[in-house]
């Protein structure tokens, strides 16, 4: 079946749109993956966290972490950049919280 020039016409330009549209969607989600990397390359007080490889945020909300769970890590993970025996002391109370909360649920 042969198209007409007019219909020719409208399939061009239906497919330049969908290309288009795909190629928005691309950049829209690139964009966004930027902008969620801007907040995790800035740190307010210091690189204790910036300068590691994978950082307690990102560890804890890819692995849908509760918050005490995340601030174990937070502060075993800073420990020798930051506070040293004092963060190690804050994770054990998290600990000890966490242990507390988990064992009400019994």
């Amino acid at each position: 079946m042969s198209l007409t020039v007019n219909e020719e016409d409208i399939l061009k330009k239906a497919y330049a749109r969908q290309k288009a549209v795909e190629e928005g969607k691309a950049r829209k989600a690139e964009l966004e993956r930027v902008e969620r990397n801007i907040a995790l390359e800035s740190q307010v007080g210091g690189n204790h966290y910036s300068s590691m490889k994978i950082q307690p945020i990102e560890y804890t909300m890819k692995n849908e972490m509760n918050p005490l769970q995340h601030t174990v890590i937070k502060y075993v993970s800073r420990y020798k950049n930051k506070n040293g025996i004092e963060d190690l002391k804050k994770a054990i109370h998290s600990l000890e919280l966490l242990i507390q909360f988990e064992e009400g649920k019994k």
